[in-house]
């Protein structure tokens, strides 16, 4: 399994990561086509297209009748052919188009499949509590929820899973992987799993359940002088829940804050903006969506400001992606906020679903987040202070990153 993992690391040939992740849960986190977090319901609706407005052939840079050579062929010589009819045969070049780009998040959906996306979009369904995504070409865990079933079976964020109940996942894009994890509340699914300390991959059993997403929790440490704030995800009710908890600790004298966003997968945008517009001042640039022409789209600061000149520091480790990384990319660069911990996962490309004329659909890449600093996102974060959690510290509730998160602040404190 080792040289598999290493072959195919090898095989990719980008610099930086493209990533779709999904939440096996009941509700994915985002709700919209962008996926990992959203601006909304967003849907692009295109008109049905006829051959007087599709592009002439004769002005593609390219052989046209080399697909229909193609065509033929395989049509008259290809041993199943006669089992598969016509429409399918289109739908398999529309899949080689989207193919074309190297991006395994840029896919096609026939009819059928599109359905089943969008359900799992909407979450009508039990899985485990973990979002998943492609890494390096390796279907890879990217964070599981806190008390989850991934959680509780041991799951942990950078996990790469190899099999899911014997099948090998180097031939399943990310649609296909849910849906062999997803299933039946009560049913289990059995992930071969290989982790960066192990020598060898294990299979690890997981009971799927209906998942609750959690949204945050606080810790108290100073007699009270400073709040640990643990988002756990950026939900719609992640804001409400901040200020609640937030307001009461200030009332009640907290001098310091440490913002733990490890294992957080993400959420919607929108969230993501609104907790940074307690740090920032209104009108500071939060983070810009970058398409493939035109001038970036910016997100700017637009909150009560309540913490603009509060210590803070954040936690963050391989588990925190996209909406995540946005907010604590936004705190360092505008104001120099530290980050503890380790690098954040590198969820940062943004997908869209476009409906075609016959209910089949195409997942699109459309953008990338850029951080105000012009940091791409898919590259992940490095922590100004980088602390490794160990099994054994694991094991044994040993929690140095915190222990350097609480040293770190008691310094901005005193200064």
């Amino acid at each position: 399994m080792i040289d598999f993992i290493m072959a195919k690391k090898e095989a990719i040939k980008k610099s930086s990561w493209t990533i779709f992740g999904v939440l096996v849960t009941v509700g994915l986190l985002g709700g919209g086509y962008y996926t990992g977090f959203s601006h909304g319901q967003d849907r692009v609706q295109y008109p049905n297209y006829s051959a007087e407005v599709m592009e002439s052939t004769e002005t593609l840079d390219a052989n046209f009748n080399l697909f229909w050579e193609a065509w033929h062929t395989l049509r008259s010589r290809q041993i199943e052919a006669a089992d598969i009819n016509d429409q399918d045969f289109v739908y398999g070049a529309i899949e080689g188009l989207a193919s074309s780009f190297n991006d395994p998040y840029t896919t096609f959906f026939p009819p059928v499949e599109a359905a089943q996306f969008e359900e799992n979009v909407k979450g009508n369904f039990g899985g485990i509590g973990a979002e998943i995504g492609i890494r390096d070409g390796i279907l890879t865990v990217i964070s599981p929820l806190e008390d989850s079933p991934a959680q509780k079976a041991g799951l942990r964020a950078g996990d790469l899973v190899l099999k899911v109940d014997g099948k090998r996942s180097d031939d399943m894009d990310i649609t296909t992987a849910v849906g062999n994890i997803r299933g039946e509340i009560g049913t289990s699914v059995i992930l071969n799993v290989f982790r960066e300390s192990w020598l060898q991959s294990r299979d690890i059993e997981v009971i799927r359940g209906n998942i609750v997403i959690p949204t945050l929790a606080t810790a108290f440490f100073d007699d009270g002088k400073i709040i640990q704030v643990k988002l756990f995800s950026f939900n719609e009710n992640a804001s409400s829940g901040f200020y609640k908890h937030v307001k009461g600790a200030l009332e009640t004298g907290a001098k310091g804050m440490i913002l733990d966003l490890r294992n957080n997968p993400g959420g919607y945008l929108e969230v993501a903006k609104d907790l940074a517009g307690w740090f920032l001042p209104r009108g500071t640039l939060v983070v810009s969506e970058r398409f493939r022409s035109g001038p970036d789209s910016e997100l700017y600061a637009n909150g009560n400001e309540a913490l603009v000149d509060f210590p803070v520091v954040v936690l963050i480790n391989g588990g925190s992606a996209s909406a995540s990384e946005i907010l604590a990319g936004a705190l360092r660069d505008q104001r120099e906020t530290p980050l503890i911990g380790t690098k954040s996962f590198g969820k940062g490309s943004v997908q869209e679903l476009v409906s075609l004329s016959d209910d089949s659909s195409l997942k699109i890449t459309i953008a990338k987040w850029v951080l105000p600093k012009g940091h791409i996102l898919t590259e992940g974060i490095d922590p100004d202070y980088s602390v490794e959690l160990s099994d054994k510290d694991i094991e044994e509730q040993n929690d140095v990153q915190l222990d350097k998160a609480l040293e770190v602040l008691h310094t901005l404190i005193s200064n």
